[in-house]
Parts: structure tokens; sequence; C-alpha cells
């Protein structure tokens, strides 16, 4: 898919890797409906690029603002030709405290309303867009391209709510891929290692350097630009699909 001039739908577009994304969108000519909540810096980024920029406020846990949403971004420029999901929310809990307490279940369930099912509300509806685009050259409509996690794959303790979300992530993209190949609609989930975003930024220098000597190289944070160009290289590359991408230098989480 051509990015110049293209029009992209990216959930969590505000901040972080999101943001990101929409930055390397735009520096590709493309242009961009962030959705996120609507009391983010959305509506910031949509005023200092308002040709390519629009924003709309939503909750992905809220279908009938999903509906809206994705109406409204069809609408901002008369179609839709991709997808990336990065909206998500990530904290820890274990399963036994030290007191004995068990792990809330309003706290796993609100991981898996927002990073899987809030992704799958969104992602259906835009692909109902997708679907009627005219197919390019090699017969394809629309790219969907999600955020998972190398914890979705081998999380660490205290994970199992991040973690049994971004497998769920990881797990619907062959089946999903397969389901919409006869539309000519690819999906790809790229698996960010440690990045460099708001969460580590009370870290120290010596503590970031304890964190990515797990790397095998580059020993330094992932940075938004890299899930950026990744994310491009997925639109342009059409043999890309059904496909789980690690980006983490080669990172493994221990124990």
């Amino acid at each position: 898919m051509n990015i110049q001039d293209s029009v992209s739908v990216v959930t969590g577009g505000a901040s972080g890797l999101g943001a990101g994304v929409v930055k390397g969108l735009t520096e590709r000519g493309g242009r961009v409906v962030i959705l996120d909540l609507p009391g983010s810096a959305g509506a910031d980024a949509a005023a200092s690029l308002p040709g390519q920029v629009r924003f709309v406020g939503v909750d992905v846990t809220k279908p009938e603002q999903v509906l809206s949403a994705v109406d409204e971004a069809a609408a901002a420029w008369g179609r839709i030709d991709a997808l990336v999901s990065c909206a998500g929310i990530s904290s820890g809990e274990r399963m036994l405290t030290r007191s004995g307490a068990l792990h809330s279940l309003e706290h796993f369930r609100a991981h898996i309303e927002v990073n899987l099912i809030g992704l799958f509300d969104v992602l259906r509806r835009v692909v109902a867009h997708l679907n009627r685009n005219e197919p390019n050259s090699e017969g394809e409509r629309g790219v969907v391209v999600n955020l998972g996690s190398i914890a979705g794959i081998e999380g660490q303790v205290g994970q199992m709510s991040y973690s049994s979300s971004k497998g769920g992530v990881i797990g619907l993209t062959l089946p999903l891929a397969r389901d919409l190949g006869s539309r000519g609609i690819r999906v790809v989930t790229i698996c960010p290692g440690i990045m460099d975003t708001p969460i580590l930024s009370s870290l120290t220098p010596d503590q970031i350097e304890g964190i990515v000597a797990g790397n095998v190289f580059p020993k330094r944070l992932g940075q938004p630009a890299d899930v950026a160009d990744l994310v491009c290289h997925v639109f342009a590359n059409c043999y890309l699909n059904g496909a789980v991408i690690r980006l983490d230098a080669g990172m493994r989480l221990n124990f």
C-alpha cells in the first residue's frame, strides 16, 4: 500500500508508540485519524497538522462510541485505507500478594476489555470500511496492524492480565488474516520489546542500562520511530500477511 495520500486510523495515537506511528505516517505523506480518549493530547496533534491529522475522542470499551468514531473517521477524508491499533493499558498485579490477597478480577477484566475486546471492536468496524475500497493492482483493499507485545509470548511475574490480553491479540492474527484474505485485507501484529515511552520516564540511566542489558543488540531502548518504521514497511510490503513480528533487539524476558 502506498502511504502517500493514504488514510489511516491510529488508536492510541495521541501519545507513546501511537504518536510515533502518526509522526512516521504523516512524514511520508499519509493522513491520519487519531482515535484516543477525549482528554488526551489528540486534539493538539490534529491542530499542529490540520491538513494531515484529525482527532476523534473515543473510549474503545464503549461500542456505541466506537461505531460513531469509526464512521466519523471514515468521513474525514472519505475512506479508510489502514488501521494501526496502539491503544492499550498496562499495569502489574501478582496472583497472590505478600499478605495472601488475591489478584483482583477487575484488574484482569480491564486489560481484556481495553487491549483485546476494544481492539477487536475498532477493528471490525474499520474492516467494514476497508472492504468498500477499490482494490489496487495487487488486489489489496487495506491493511491492519495490531500492536501486541513480547509479554504476550513470555510474560513476566505480575503480567498475567497484560500478557493474556496481548496473547489474545497475537492469537487472532493468523485466523483474521485468513478470514480477510479473500477481501484483499492484510493483517500483521508487531510485538515491541522494551520501548522508550513515558512509563519509563522515572527511571535513572543506571536502571535503563540494566533493562537493556538483556538486548542482544543494540543495547538501547526501542524508540517510537522504530515501531513507526516497521509499520510503514508492513504497509509497503504486500507479501507480509498473517505474521507476528518481534521488534525487541533480541530481548527474551527473564523470569
